[in-house]
Formats: structure tokens, sequence, C-alpha cells
């Protein structure tokens, strides 16, 4: 996936959460029975074996929580069979698992911990969606895709479904198209940090494709998203050097403050 390393984030970010109280309260069943281990005490023993590197274990105690309905052991089961992390590689898994949560907390509010994960299950399915799973039930389709970004990037305002979304803008698999949406969403996962939509806008802005050109502002975007790229990040490079190879002194100058005031605001 084009945002694998924000997930690994998130990732880390799910199993540190085992020792956040409003974790517990908001993806714990209730009216577990006293003798039992909980469904929250099952999704602590499998993080703490998943991150001692016994994915084995982690699995069983994850298994458990996610049968009995804990959102975050769900949500890292699908993860794990999406990624072949400790298990092997199971998209419909992965697809099921996301659906799990993704039915279940639609409604959670939005902007807290919790929420991230369940926008996260929300773009893993509009992936899904999008080409769908070989060898399943599950097959492409783009017009449920958008309906999955369009929730994340509305209701959770999350910045990948924004920016998932702004790419069937301008790519259209289900027909609908719209530079203007695009460049709205676009904008709005940037302003975020989102690092592949820092770089579209920019090359949009700075080439004048379907917006009105803004040679410095694209610049400025592609710059920040340069500076943020990883590994698997080359064609944002490429389109860095392309733009800065193109600009004018005044351009990247310009750019050059609008990239300061940005970083000063953060």
């Amino acid at each position: 996936m084009r945002t694998s390393d924000r997930v690994s984030l998130l990732g880390l970010a799910a199993l540190t959460f085992v020792a956040s109280v409003g974790g517990a309260c908001a993806f714990e069943g209730a009216g577990q029975k006293k003798e039992q281990v909980s469904p929250y005490q099952a999704f602590q023993t499998g993080a703490r074996a998943y991150m001692a590197g016994d994915k084995a274990a982690a699995v069983t105690s994850l298994l458990d929580a996610a049968k009995r309905g804990h959102a975050m052991a769900q949500w890292k089961l699908g993860r794990m069979y999406a990624e072949g992390d400790g298990v092997e590689r199971d998209d419909a898994k992965a697809f099921d698992y996301f659906s799990q949560v993704a039915n279940a907390h639609a409604d959670d509010e939005p902007y807290t911990d919790q929420s991230r994960f369940v926008a996260n299950a929300f773009v893993a399915l509009g992936n899904y969606y999008l080409d769908g799973v070989p060898n399943s039930p599950i097959k492409p389709d783009a017009s449920r895709a958008r309906e999955m970004f369009s929730y994340a990037a509305s209701y959770f305002g999350d910045p990948d479904a924004q920016y998932n979304l702004a790419r069937m803008y301008i790519d259209g698999p289900d027909g609908e198209k719209d530079p203007r949406q695009a460049a709205r969403w676009l904008g709005l996962a940037a302003n975020k940090g989102q690092r592949e939509a820092q770089a579209v806008l920019g090359r949009m802005l700075f080439n004048g494709i379907q917006v009105p050109r803004q040679r410095a502002r694209g610049l400025m975007w592609l710059t920040l998203a340069n500076n943020a790229a990883g590994p698997g990040d080359r064609w944002i490079g490429q389109l860095y050097e392309e733009a800065n190879a193109q600009a004018s002194d005044e351009d990247r100058e310009t750019a050059g403050a609008y990239v300061a005031a940005w970083n000063k605001d953060r």
C-alpha cells in the first residue's frame, strides 16, 4: 500500500495503546464473566507477545480477543494477515477483520486515538474494493471503494482516506472525475502532512494541471513531500527534481519561504 509506513506507525501505536484506559473502555466488550479473561486483557497479552517477537502466541491471544469483539485486536489481525506478518498472508481474512471493525465502529467519536484505527480499516477496505481479492468473492468495485474512502475522509478526517479519495477524483475508475474536488481533498490531506497528497497537489499546482498554475506554491508542496519521502517514494523525488529544475530562482526563493513558514507553524 502507498501508506505502508503510516500503517506501521499505527501498528506501533496500537501495541503501545494497550496501557490506555480509554482504549480499554472504548473497545472492551461488556458483561464478561469475572473468572474469564476479558477481551482487553487478551489483547494486552497478544500485544505483549507480539512486541516480544512471539507472534504465534500473539495470534492466539489476539484471536481470542477478536472473537469477542475487541476492535483493536481485529484491526491488528487484519494488518497481520494483509502483510503476512507472523501468519500466512490472506487478504480475504484481512478484509473480514477490517470489515468487522468498520461495521461495529463506524459511528465512533472522530478525532480520537481509537478512531485512527477505525479510519484505517475503512481505507484498507477501500483499497481492497479498488483491486478486488483474487480467488475470493471480493471483486473490484470502484463505487464501493469511493464510499469507503469518502466516509473515512469526511467523518474521521483521515488524511490517507482524503488522499485516496482525491486519487479517485483524478483517475475516475468509476467514471466520476472532478479536478476541483480532487484538489480540495488533496489540500486537506497535504495540510495534515500526507506526503503523497503533497506531491500530487504540488505537481498539479506547479504545472497548472486542471488548476490555476502556482509554481512557487507547487514547489513548496513538492519540497515538503520530498523531505518526508521514504525509500519507497522514488516517484516523489522524481517529481520534485523535475519541478526544481524547471523553477526560476524567484520560484525557488518564494517556495523556500513558504516551506520555512510551514515548518514554523508545525
